[in-house]
This record gives structure tokens, C-alpha cells and sequence, in this order.
């Protein structure tokens, strides 16, 4: 079961989204499936039919009319050689296109020649996903049995925020997954995240919080599950869609944060990714506090409970494994060497935060053990949480 022996076709639409299908192709090639890829001239703008072949190990097709191609491998073979067809990114103009049953090139004539199942992960602007005629589409190619992988929310390539990003390639390898019935090696485990800020009430309308965006931790979230991990995900506010077979509990202060990882236990792993904030007003009052000629008013703070440290004491309920982060500004790994010992977790992954890392798609990381050190390259938010995901999947012992 899952994909080690399966056929993918993956059809790579236009748009800045086609850069995933790199990773995407990878990923998939590493749990032991075959990926030959259509390149439509959109997603030729964005990757080369090269860096396409030199991953899957394949030819890629890219013209519905090369003679040769259709001697040796017509579109009608191609379409039915691959167990599932999978389009990521899906375009609104390929959407379009095949609710409509057009067969204007390549990727469209495979589409409606196929008889085996499609699958598609949309990628476009906010705006023309939530537009009606892109909803109609969507709703007549369900009707037509095509499975959707959703987009995820966030900020887009455009500049502007909203639901339309291609899901992250855990999300569509999970996805695979679960088509072809797969488990995968974190499969009966159960696995805690921790994610984004807390926000601390001063007033009705104030708080203190930093910058966490949440990113880091929702990545790792679904990378767990992605690799089979029953994953709890207690959120802090963030502005991002929560990823797709995670459940989510959704919190805002560092004590409900902690009163909810605490109800999720037993847990195999724990994974403390949020940026919790530190201190919280010790008095937070019910009305909003006002300028007065007095002066500034005093704000009296009291010691947030430390959900690290705590998941980490010994105990019946303590997880086989417990995972902290320390976003460091300066001698990140001395500071970082510290807390491990400090808070009593097994590892912790270390990452310089002074640049653009809260916020930002790339991280670089060092990962700290008891004895080992290992340090990341930069790569992006969700190669991190693959990678570190493999790695507790090894660190934890077979059922």
C-alpha cells in the first residue's frame, strides 16, 4: 500500500506555484513512486523541462503535436498508463478548461482522454478562486469525479492575503497517500504541536505578543501527518488555514495554551514550536484603558507558565520525545545548548530570528541532541518540517 510501485502523472500548470512540483516530485520519488510529468507552456515560464526530467527521471512531455511522442507514447497511452493524474498546480484557465472538456493542448487532451482517477491542487489569486465562475467550475469537475486537494490561506505571490496558495507539498504527498490507502512510519502514533504567538490581555483591545506567524509550526504539523501521525495542532491566533488531517484547537493565552497540550497527552512526540510570550499583565482589567494627565499608567507583570519545561518533566504523562525551539537574536547555539538542559526536552532546533526568518518562508536551523548536533542549510519553512519529521520518525522506535 501507499506509493512505493505507483504510477503518477502530474501535470505542472502555470503559475509561480509550479516551483513546488520540484519538491512535489521528490517527496513522492522518495516513498517509491515512478512521476512522469506533463509541462504546460504556463509552467515552462516558471521551471524548465529539465530540472522536470533531472528529478523524475523521465521524459517530460510537453507538446500535444511532437510526432515522435505520439509514435512512441500518444497522449492516449499516457493518460491511461498512470494509476492517478495528479494537477499541481491547477490553474483556473486548466480548471476551466477541463469542466469544459476542451482538449486544446497537451495536458487538457490528457485530462479528457483519461480513465483513471484525477486529482487537482488549485493555485491561483484569492479573487479568482472565490469567483463564481471559478466555484462553478470547481463544483462541475467534482460532479465530473475529479478529487480536490484545497489550497491553503495566507499571503500570496501577488502581494495580496486569502485562501488560493497551492496546498504544501506534505499536504498533496499526504493526500497521495491516503488515495492509495498508505500508512506511513509515524502511523499509530499520536503527535503534539505547539504553534504561533499567544496573545496576553492588557485590556479589551490590548495584548502583548510577538511576531510569530505560526508558519514554522503548522509545517511540522503537517509534515507529522503527512507521515501517518495522528497530529494535534493548539494553535495560537494566527491568520492560517489549519492543514488539512490535523485536528486543530485553537487558543490565545500561553495558559490555554498549555491546558490544551496538556489534555492532548498521551502523546508519542510533543513539539514545541509557538513563540509563547513570556509575561502577561498580572491584573488585565474589563474596560479599555484610557490616556489621562496623570501619565502613562504602570502594567504590573507576572510569569507566563512555561509549557516547554513543563511537557518535558518526568513523569507517566511526559512524551517519548520532546521537541523545543529557541528563536535566538545572538549566539544562537550557546543560547540554545542552555535551554535544552534548562527545560529538560530531548532536542532542540535553534534558529537566528534577527532577519526576516518571523514571517518569512525560509528558515535555517541547527538541530541539538544529547551528544549530536546537526545544522540545516536555509530551505524553505516546509522542507525544514519534512526533514525534521523524518528524523523523529527514525527517533522513534517501531510499534
Amino acid at each position: 500500500m501507499g506509493l512505493k510501485g505507483k504510477k503518477i502523472l502530474l501535470i505542472i500548470g502555470g503559475g509561480i506555484a509550479a516551483y513546488k512540483a520540484l519538491e512535489l516530485i521528490r517527496r513522492v520519488r522518495e516513498r517509491g513512486a515512478d512521476v512522469r510529468a506533463v509541462l504546460t507552456n504556463g509552467g515552462a515560464q516558471f521551471v524548465t523541462p529539465l530540472s522536470v526530467a533531472a528529478l523524475s527521471e523521465n521524459q517530460v512531455f510537453t507538446d500535444l503535436f511532437d510526432l515522435k511522442d505520439e509514435t512512441e507514447m500518444g497522449h492516449i497511452r499516457l493518460s491511461r498508463e498512470a494509476d492517478v493524474i495528479l494537477v499541481a498546480p491547477a490553474t483556473a484557465d486548466l480548471m476551466a478548461k477541463a469542466a469544459s472538456g476542451l482538449a486544446s493542448d497537451l495536458a487538457t487532451t490528457v485530462l479528457l482522454a483519461t480513465d483513471k482517477p484525477v486529482l487537482m491542487a488549485p493555485s491561483m489569486n484569492t479573487r479568482m478562486w472565490e469567483h463564481p465562475a471559478t466555484q462553478r467550475n470547481l463544483e462541475q469537475l467534482r460532479a465530473d469525479g475529479i478529487g480536490f486537494i484545497a489550497p491553503g490561506a495566507g499571503d500570496l505571490a501577488c502581494g495580496e492575503v486569502g485562501t488560493g496558495r497551492l496546498a504544501e507539498v506534505p499536504d498533496i504527498v499526504r493526500a497521495l497517500d491516503h488515495f492509495f490507502g498508505g500508512d506511513g512510519p509515524l502511523k499509530g502514533r499520536h503527535a503534539l504541536v505547539t504553534a504561533g504567538p499567544t496573545h496576553e490581555a492588557i485590556d479589551p483591545v490590548r495584548y502583548i505578543a510577538n511576531r510569530s506567524s505560526g508558519q514554522q509550526g503548522y509545517a511540522i504539523a503537517s509534515a507529522l501527518a503527512a507521515l501517518g501521525a495522528k497530529t494535534t495542532l493548539v494553535s495560537g491566533p494566527t491568520q492560517l488555514a489549519g492543514p488539512s488531517g490535523v485536528d486543530m484547537v485553537r487558543v490565545e493565552s500561553a495558559t490555554e495554551m498549555l491546558d490544551a497540550a496538556q489534555s492532548a497527552l498521551p502523546a508519542d512526540v510533543a513539539v514545541c514550536v509557538a513563540a509563547v510570550a513570556d509575561w502577561r499583565a498580572a491584573k488585565p482589567v474589563d474596560k479599555k484603558l484610557k490616556k489621562s494627565n496623570g501619565g502613562m499608567p504602570s502594567l504590573e507583570l507576572t510569569e507566563n507558565p512555561d509549557i516547554l519545561k513543563t511537557l518535558s518533566e518526568p513523569g507517566n504523562r511526559r512524551p517519548p520525545l520532546v521537541v523545543g525551539f529557541a528563536a535566538e537574536t545572538n549566539d544562537v547555539l550557546d543560547h540554545a545548548r542552555q535551554k535544552r538542559v534548562r527545560k529538560g526536552c530531548d532536542w532542540i532546533v535553534a534558529n537566528d530570528v534577527s532577519g526576516d526568518v518571523m514571517g518569512g518562508a525560509e528558515n535555517e536551523v541547527h538541530l541539538i541532541m544529547d551528544g549530536d548536533e546537526e545544522s540545516w542549510p536555509r530551505m524553505t519553512k516546509a522542507s525544514v518540517a519534512q526533514k525534521l519529521a523524518e528524523k523523529i520518525a527514525g527517533a522513534l522506535s517501531p510499534q
